[in-house]
């Protein structure tokens, strides 16, 4: 009965609005109060979830993301994808998946993708011939690479929840996130030959090497990070800092484009985004407390083995639930409640955390890009001028290639696990 309280109050808040965080933190106030149990639990159990080194990378992160943002990286991440893609038919959709790609390296998050490249890309593809619901779509889909591609703050909480490996779910996140970007490409090119969308002037190599040369400072920060944590040089936490070190003398000394008046300006907005997730997050352990105590995930993982006690079925219903889910709630949240709570239903069946992770994060931001909450589709939207309803049209085949990634994600073990395999 206490838990149906639980439920019903917190579905009830995030109908009427609430934010998430609050939803959380409101529901389990009333839970605590109704059922006479202290309140001085609510700071235990918030501290409890922050009380972790590895959760300071995410303002590291953030931080190096905007900074690199602010200090030219777009620009020139998309005038490289666009020198090798932009002969093609509908080259400037695919520069829009490639530049997705690379920036998915630096920021770690899908909506900062759909903001920074969309709002240069989508006027451009508008002005260049290509339909508004089109160019919004393909900006979209393009960007949840950016939380699958490392560094992915969705891994790191991840990581956090479940005391793996932030280095392994990095590595396990790269051949997903390349897949999902090279498959994003086919349904850009056949559209736009069907559509017969324009394509650009044919680069010469040494326009080419010299764009290579523009984004190459920024794309070197991923390989800096991902070297420096699985060859055991930093820490994720250090690593975080080494980023925005870099990110700071890049800006500053070698693109000379990050005005230091903005330094202010960059640091308030990380500490808002960083204050937002972590307030999520210890109120989600607070929340996390409750279900435990309620046996929810026992409870939850009893009735998916009753339905079935195959693994194809089990794996298939946890993504239809994480499918569902991430519709209408955003991905962070929905992974800090739902990741402890399935963990032991995949374990059970044999899956590896590594993997289950990947696939818990991929299922979930899927949902930015689907009604009616998906805040990438709305930024798109916003951008290009057109309503929600006809990108999500446009959004079907890609969409088609997300599932499919899914799918090999979530049965073929070795498309997460081969790298990370490799350093062990």
């Amino acid at each position: 009965m206490m838990a149906l309280l639980l439920f019903i109050s917190f579905i009830a808040l995030i109908f009427l609005g609430v934010p998430v965080a609050f939803s959380l933190g409101l529901s389990s106030l009333i839970y605590l109060i109704v059922g006479d149990i202290p309140l001085n639990i609510i700071p235990q159990k918030m501290f409890a979830g922050l009380n972790s080194f590895v959760l300071l990378c995410i303002p590291g992160f953030i931080l190096a993301g905007n900074l690199m943002n602010v200090g030219g990286i777009t620009d020139r991440i998309i005038n490289f994808a666009n020198s090798i893609l932009g002969r093609i038919r509908g080259g400037l959709g695919l520069a829009n998946v490639g530049a997705s790609m690379g920036f998915a390296g630096i920021s770690g998050t899908a909506l900062a993708d759909t903001a920074s490249i969309g709002a240069i890309l989508i006027p451009a593809m508008k002005k260049e011939g290509y339909g508004a619901a089109f160019s919004s779509a393909v900006t979209a889909s393009s960007s949840i690479v950016g939380p699958i591609i490392p560094p992915s703050l969705p891994m790191i909480i991840v990581g956090t929840l479940a005391s793996l490996s932030i280095g392994d779910l990095f590595m396990a996140g790269a051949v997903p996130g390349i897949l999902i970007g090279l498959g994003l490409m086919i349904p850009t090119y056949i559209i736009s030959v069907k559509r017969n969308y324009p394509k650009g002037e044919k680069r010469s190599l040494k326009e080419i090497w010299k764009s290579f040369l523009g984004a190459f400072w920024a794309l070197l920060m991923t390989i800096i990070i991902l070297y420096g944590i699985l060859g055991g040089l930093f820490t994720p936490t250090e690593a975080s800092v080494v980023a925005v070190i870099y990110a700071f003398v890049i800006g500053i000394f070698v693109y000379k484009e990050l005005p230091i008046k903005k330094i202010p300006e960059i640091m308030l907005s990380t500490m808002t985004s960083t204050a937002a997730i972590m307030l999520l997050v210890g109120f989600a352990n607070l929340f996390g407390w409750i279900l435990v105590s309620e046996r929810i995930p026992q409870m939850v993982a009893d009735t998916i083995l009753g339905i079935s006690s195959n693994p194809v079925v089990v794996i298939l219903l946890i993504i239809a639930l994480m499918l569902f889910v991430g519709t209408f709630m955003e991905t962070i949240a929905g992974l800090v409640i739902l990741f402890p709570v399935l963990l032991p239903v995949a374990t059970q069946i044999g899956m590896d955390p590594i993997q289950f992770g990947v696939m818990m994060v991929l299922a979930m931001v899927i949902g930015l890009v689907t009604p009616p909450v998906g805040v990438c589709l709305f930024v798109a939207s916003q951008i290009g001028r057109v309503t929600m309803g006809k990108v999500t049209l446009e959004l079907i085949p890609f969409l088609a290639v997300m599932l499919i990634v899914l799918l090999l994600v979530a049965f073929i073990p070795q498309v997460t696990l081969f790298l990370p395999s490799l350093f062990e």
